[in-house]
């Protein structure tokens, strides 16, 4: 199995810790140029620090908050001008706050919506066009077991994250990368 990554582009969200984190380490050490997305830029800073470049890569990082997509969305179309085609999207958001799904209010719901499907929305479709012109492209959604059954104490989690795997679903039924 080829797992060489060199002259490939990533972007990985949620990279400043976790899961996230661990992804972005590891294609870089693949070889691929690794673009991390979070909200704090210090920890943005300290993880691009620690990302191997030793195949020649070069790494940046996009400092925005999922809470705020219309945001995403203007930074995503200034680096895709200078970064296309990316070939490996990350998506991987912190889940919503845990509670009972009849407590939930209305106001999560959203936030979360926005947080997790929403900004995966607006992250494929500014890379989906690249990846198909270079042949080359994959997209990795980091969900939650809860897609496949519900986690006690998290209604507005497992809502959401189940919206995600099936919106999932739709884009792979109608892309071909």
């Amino acid at each position: 199995m080829n797992l060489d990554l060199k002259n490939k582009k990533a972007i990985v969200c949620g990279s400043t810790q976790g899961i996230g984190k661990a992804v972005a380490m590891e294609l870089a050490k693949m070889g691929a140029s690794v673009t991390l997305v979070a909200r704090n830029e210090e920890s943005l800073k300290k993880v691009k620090a620690e990302l191997s470049a030793e195949h020649g890569q070069t790494h940046s990082y996009m400092c925005v908050d999922f809470t705020q997509p219309d945001k995403l969305k203007s930074l995503l179309d200034a680096f895709m001008q200078r970064n296309s085609p990316v070939h490996i999207l990350v998506n991987n958001t912190g889940g919503p706050p845990s509670g009972a799904i009849n407590s939930a209010k209305v106001e999560e719901f959203v936030s979360a919506f926005n947080n997790h499907l929403i900004c995966n929305h607006i992250l494929v479709q500014a890379c989906l066009e690249g990846m198909k012109n270079a042949g080359y492209g994959r997209v990795i959604n980091i969900i939650s077991t809860s897609v496949k059954q519900p986690l006690p104490n998290l209604g507005v989690s497992n809502t959401i994250r189940a919206a995600v795997g099936n919106w999932a679903k739709r884009w792979l039924m109608n892309s071909e990368i």
